[in-house]
């Protein structure tokens, strides 16, 4: 059985932990890693100025962006330290909440194991955001590993 792992990525130091773990779990064991980043764009309906929302939703798409950028460049120059030869790849960007997109994809790209950086997010924006990744143990069908 060919395995799958969702690697679900806010360009954070702690995604990138769970993103080292991963691809040496996935060299092990042959597993394919589904890198996720999440665009949040679902508090933006709640600011009443187009102008400021529209400005608000490119930047979170291009961090979004820089965040993928950035897992497949260390990927690229470091070569996963010897460790991803034998690892495939697959990027996906969403937008929605975080969790609730996690979970999703998890169903529909039929994810064996989730691998999340803990409180990638921190100060207010995790504050309003919630937990991720505790949203995500507490909510999905398969094992979820929560790298500190």
């Amino acid at each position: 059985m060919h395995k799958r792992i969702l690697l679900p990525t806010d360009g954070s130091t702690n995604a990138e932990k769970a993103g080292e773990y991963a691809i040496s779990l996935a060299d092990l064991s042959g597993a394919e890693i589904i890198v996720l980043n999440v665009i949040d764009t679902s508090y933006l309906d709640a600011i009443p100025q187009k102008d400021i929302r529209e400005s608000l939703e490119k930047e979170l798409r291009s961090d979004g962006n820089k965040a993928m950028e950035k897992f497949e460049k260390k990927i690229e120059e470091e070569e996963c330290n010897g460790m991803c030869k034998n690892v495939k790849f697959k990027t996906l960007i969403k937008e929605g909440k975080p969790a609730d997109m996690i979970i999703k994809t998890i169903d529909e790209e039929d994810v064996d194991q989730v691998i999340i950086g803990k409180n990638g997010k921190h100060g207010l924006e995790r504050f309003l955001l919630g937990n991720t990744a505790d949203r995500v143990v507490r909510n999905a069908k398969v094992p979820v590993n929560v790298i500190p």
